[in-house]
């Protein structure tokens, strides 16, 4: 009679246990689902945001930059509700999380140690990414180098300057931009002639090939506004520098000046107007 009193307490025990944890494990299925369907709803609604900021936008580098963006703010949010959902189940099973969020303090401080100069580097990059700083194709200047934008990422910039050399500089490293082709630029012209030239004359000239430039066909719907002229810039050892500039689209301020300069060097020596070296 003994092991029939022993067989029912190890049945009673038994199934007392056996409800506690159908009640443990229906509850880490709640929260496991609660979660899923918190992170569903979460990337939706990133996703409808950027749909409606990038709804009717031509830029196509504007609709890069905001899907980029939403793939940050999607995995953030996946990171978080993951983080969450673990320690909820974890306190389910009885696993104390004292000990745990003491270890990982350690470890992420060691690790924030080791990793500031990544962890600068990709919040650089999300807001040069926020403000719209840089965008594919622009002719930039950073940490020292001068070059068009390859591609940016929440880790690096990717320029190729004018030799094709390719430079990947660390977001984190960039402490100024100097966007040199953000809505238009300007095509600066600086003119040296002798010092026995009339200069009310070569002024004249270099106003009437701007205005030829700009009837050309194929450089005149570059030049948005007609030559402005600063006059005389500089008063140099063998010449005097006079300054003009033209305002152009984005990027085609360099092609607008190496033609102007082609065209002015023409007519200076249509008019008998040398440079000082040729004097």
């Amino acid at each position: 009679m003994d092991w029939i009193h022993q067989t029912r307490e190890f049945l009673g025990h038994w199934g007392s246990e056996m409800g506690q944890w159908t009640v443990i494990l229906f509850r880490i299925t709640v929260i496991i689902v609660i979660a899923w369907l918190i992170r569903r709803a979460l990337h939706k609604a990133v996703g409808g945001l950027r749909h409606h900021l990038t709804k009717g936008l031509d830029d196509v580098e504007g609709r890069k930059r905001a899907e980029t963006l939403g793939r940050v703010i999607r995995y953030l949010v996946s990171v978080v509700v993951v983080v969450v959902a673990t320690m909820l189940v974890l306190s389910e099973i009885g696993i104390s999380l004292a000990p745990i969020l003491g270890a990982a303090g350690v470890v992420g401080l060691a690790v924030g140690f080791g990793a500031q100069s990544l962890v600068r580097d990709y919040f650089s990059g999300f807001f040069m990414l926020l403000e719209n700083q840089i965008r594919q194709g622009d002719i930039v200047t950073l940490a020292g180098q001068t070059g068009s934008v390859e591609e940016v990422t929440l880790r690096y910039v990717q320029l190729r300057d004018y030799a094709g050399h390719v430079y990947f500089i660390p977001n984190g490293q960039i402490t100024m931009v100097i966007n040199m082709t953000r809505g238009f630029a300007y095509a600066v012209i600086d003119a040296g002639v002798s010092y026995r030239e009339d200069m009310d004359q070569v002024m004249a000239i270099m106003r009437r090939v701007a205005v030829e430039l700009r009837q050309d066909p194929e450089f005149g719907p570059r030049i948005l506004q007609d030559l402005e002229m600063a006059g005389v810039n500089e008063w140099a050892n063998s010449a005097v520098v006079i300054r003009a500039r033209l305002r152009c689209q984005s990027q085609e301020n360099f092609v607008i000046r190496r033609e102007y300069l082609k065209r002015l060097m023409q007519a200076f020596d249509a008019e008998g107007i040398k440079p000082p070296a040729a004097t």
